[in-house]
């Protein structure tokens, strides 16, 4: 059977235009990857300085305005560039075109500062459905971490109460990290009450207490002391509790119910 050479050679160039189209997606997309982590980059930015504060109740709503964005993939573009800013080595992959913004985008909602680089190598290893698998199964198995460290918490929690030889009472605990956070919250709010006194009050204090500010140690003493007295005055009830929230701006809490 002869081989027709003109059809060999028309094949030969059909699959060198087609590799030709191949490798010139491949590149605009790099260039597309690039361009979106300069955006990330400017709507982190935008978003610190507040730019949207105009009349946008946030950063994606204004987004969702101006650029046309559908109002969760705004918000998603606004959690990734937040992301990138703690992820140097992801955001440097995204720029340089050798990760795809789907990637990143799956990478950075489990991905942490200690996490990064082997998470990189995942996403340049894998396809965007390979890596949206990984990551699924790595928040699975943080849920597991996390609820198996919270019942390490709970069982390790302990508060001993001793009196001392000179007959000081000696108070020594572990709690878990919510409720440390009521506990400082309560002796933080104690201090206040008890020492919202001007100088001239401890000036005019009676003879044989010192007249000095106490000492941070002594007010949370005298805090704690203050919150003793007024459960004991006060008829306690097991269900309102007051649950805190540790957050960044700082430890809230409220009586009844969750975290405000």
């Amino acid at each position: 059977m002869k081989i027709d050479s003109l059809s060999v050679v028309a094949t030969h160039d059909r699959v060198a235009e087609l590799d030709r189209l191949g490798d010139e997606i491949a590149e605009l997309s790099a260039h597309l990857d690039a361009a979106t982590a300069r955006l990330l980059d400017l709507i982190r930015e935008f978003d610190a300085r507040a730019g949207w504060n105009t009349g946008f109740r946030s950063c994606a709503e204004w987004l969702s305005w101006r650029v046309g964005l559908d109002l969760g993939a705004a918000r998603e573009r606004v959690r990734v560039a937040h992301a990138l800013g703690a992820l140097p080595l992801m955001a440097e992959a995204l720029a340089r075109g050798e990760l795809s913004y789907a990637k990143v985008r799956a990478l950075t909602r489990v991905a942490t500062p200690e996490t990064e680089a082997r998470l990189l190598a995942v996403g340049r290893q894998g396809t965007a459905a390979h890596v949206e698998r990984i990551v699924r199964g790595w928040r699975q198995v943080d849920r597991h971490a996390e609820a198996r460290e919270a019942a390490r918490r709970h069982a390790v929690r302990a508060l001993h109460v001793h009196q001392d030889e000179d007959g000081m009472v000696v108070i020594r605990g572990r709690l878990a990290p919510e409720v440390g956070a009521v506990v400082m919250k309560a002796l933080e709010a104690a201090r206040e009450t008890l020492y919202q006194r001007s100088w001239q009050t401890f000036a005019d204090a009676s003879e044989g207490v010192s007249s000095e500010t106490p000492t941070m140690a002594q007010q949370q003493a005298d805090a704690l002391a203050l919150l003793a007295e007024t459960a004991l005055h006060h008829e306690l009830d097991p269900g309102a509790r007051f649950r805190g929230n540790v957050s960044p701006s700082g430890v809230r809490c409220q009586p009844g119910g969750d975290a405000a």
